[in-house]
């Protein structure tokens, strides 16, 4: 018994030095030194032996266990130093290579435009009021002083949720919440996303954005709404910039006027960008109907207010020369890194 022992020592030992991963290492420790193993094997034989011979296979068992397992676990520690060189030489950085380029975004235009016309209104006192995208019909048209026959309040120009709410066609209800709710005076300007049931094509968008304003308080009148958007249109396009109003009519201004600014690309001559007429028109203005007032439980005897509205996305095409709405949505990287 003690020369299977040895035998068996070793050929356990050639065989773990010959392995070369960690997984046949833990086989042969099973297969020599498990319960089932080899050596508890031959031990199974004790009892045939006499009283003085197994002490000293006893001693010699315990010998041969304790060389493979210290073989076993030096085999181990060899063959990780191996696994991880091996790893470390493989997934060697090179410090002296250049970086991955990061692409940094950038606004798009459009925000950028939002950010600079809040900037100049902020300057002259105005701040800024939100409200949702999802409104009351009552809010969007009603209280807006719209009558019921008005063509944006047909199911073809409106995104209609059910018969009470609906997709805003206008950030204009963000006025009459604020003229509701807060206290006056009120001096605000509302930027938004908006939503008209109109087929995509070079100056049309199913989605579009807004700038709104709104002023309410005692004494306000005409002149403070032209001095007001004569500063806007100085800033927002040059100190020669000169503005027009013309008569109109909007259901919730009276008087109203479309306001023009003569073109920053040509300064009034002439040009492809304003067809010839040396204007552009940017804006819709007005003094606040006294019905509107009315609605938000404000007396127009009392107080007085101006308001106006433009398309940001006027605004960003006119100032940047984009000659289709559409480029302003798809996304095209190569496109908005222009701006």
């Amino acid at each position: 018994m003690q020369e299977k022992l040895l035998t068996l020592k070793e050929t356990a030992l050639n065989d773990i030095r010959e392995v070369s991963s960690i997984e046949e290492v833990e086989n042969l420790r099973i297969n020599y030194l498990g319960k089932k193993g080899e050596i508890t094997s031959i031990l199974k034989e004790m009892g045939k032996l006499s009283k003085e011979e197994r002490p000293v296979i006893g001693k010699v068992a315990n010998e041969v266990r304790e060389a493979l397992e210290e073989a076993i676990s030096s085999k181990k520690d060899e063959l990780k130093t191996i696994e991880k060189n091996k790893k470390l030489k493989e997934e060697v950085i090179d410090v002296t290579m250049p970086s991955k380029k990061i692409r940094v975004g950038k606004l798009h235009p459009i925000s950028q435009i939002i950010d600079e016309v809040s900037e100049i209104f902020i300057g002259m006192g105005f701040s800024i009021a939100e409200g949702p995208e999802v409104e009351t019909v009552e809010n969007n048209f009603d209280a807006l002083n719209a009558p019921k026959d008005h063509p944006s309040r047909d199911m073809s120009d409106t995104f209609y949720v059910n018969s009470e709410l609906l997709l805003r066609t206008q950030t204009s209800p963000v006025q009459i919440r604020t003229m509701k709710n807060n206290e006056l005076p009120i001096k605000i300007i509302s930027p938004g996303r908006c939503f008209r049931f109109d087929a995509p094509d070079a100056t049309h968008s199913p989605m579009f954005h807004q700038i709104e304003g709104l002023v309410v308080g005692k004494d306000i009148t005409m002149a403070q709404l032209k001095g007001t958007l004569n500063t806007f249109v100085k800033k927002l396009f040059g100190e020669n910039t000169k503005t027009k109003f013309r008569p109109h009519n909007f259901p919730f201004t009276e008087p109203s006027a479309e306001v023009d600014v003569t073109c920053f690309k040509c300064e009034g001559k002439g040009c492809s960008m304003c067809k010839g007429e040396g204007w552009i028109e940017i804006l819709g203005a007005g003094m606040v109907h006294p019905n509107v007032l009315r609605n938000c439980g404000i007396d127009p005897n009392v107080y007085s207010g101006f308001a106006f509205g433009m398309g940001v996305d006027r605004i960003t095409m006119l100032k940047y020369e984009i000659d289709d709405i559409r480029l302003l949505f798809e996304n095209n990287m190569r496109f908005l890194e222009q701006f």
